[in-house]
């Protein structure tokens, strides 16, 4: 194995996805900040080790930071309806999504007042059908990236709140433009997972969620940002 990339040892290396095998390397960093560049990073951390055929996938919270998209918890002051809408919250075992109060104000802030309301109440129209999911649906990427405060992050972010990455997109393609493979930034958590910024419209945003869906990169500790997909010869 290459210096400068590992396998996580809770994750197999590879997985097959429509009868093709996948190499996911990890990629170690130090911590990033809003005081780093994103592409700054790639090219000193990952670049040394792409290969023809790769795909390079970064992880929302890497590239958010960078953004300046992340917050103290103690300097965030929820409001009323934060602090209420909060109660309906579905709880996920994965992570805080916005079943905090801090979350949920910057939901708000993100989204807008009255889409929140709006998504909030489309959620309990759905609950009664026994169907979840209909709340970020409504309100949007901005509202399911969120990642909230938790000991299972890396300090300092474990009393954070970390926006999504703002034009994921455009981003993506700026990495790959100044790096010359494609690139994916993603969301992806032990229980789902999400596209939400690829460097070219073309790249199929279902098959990498196929290939990441176990979340190589794992989800406290490992300080691996930054991913490489390599198919399997």
């Amino acid at each position: 194995m290459a210096e400068g990339y590992v396998i996580n040892p809770e994750k197999n290396e590879i997985i097959e996805v429509e009868g093709k095998q996948y190499r996911r390397l990890c990629v170690k960093t130090h911590v990033i900040t809003d005081k780093d560049n994103i592409i700054d990073v790639v090219k000193q951390y990952a670049l040394p080790y792409l290969e023809e055929g790769d795909t390079l996938f970064i992880t929302e919270k890497a590239v958010a930071c960078t953004q300046h998209r992340a917050i103290p918890v103690d300097e965030i002051k929820p409001r009323w309806l934060a602090r209420f809408l909060v109660k309906f919250v579905y709880k996920n075992p994965y992570g805080i999504g916005l079943s905090m109060p801090c979350t949920m104000e910057m939901a708000i802030r993100e989204c807008g007042t009255v889409k929140i309301l709006f998504a909030a109440a489309i959620s309990a129209i759905g609950k009664l059908f026994g169907k979840r999911g209909w709340f970020y649906k409504i309100a949007g990427y901005k509202a399911a990236s969120i990642d909230g405060p938790s000991k299972y992050n890396i300090p300092p972010y474990d009393k954070y709140v970390v926006l999504g990455p703002e034009k994921p997109d455009e981003t993506a393609a700026d990495i790959s433009k100044a790096i010359g493979y494609p690139v994916a930034i993603t969301d992806i958590n032990d229980l789902e997972g999400s596209i939400l910024g690829t460097s070219s419209k073309e790249m199929d945003r279902t098959k990498l969620v196929a290939i990441l869906k176990d979340n190589p990169l794992g989800q406290s500790n490992e300080q691996t940002p930054i991913g490489i997909i390599r198919p399997v010869k």
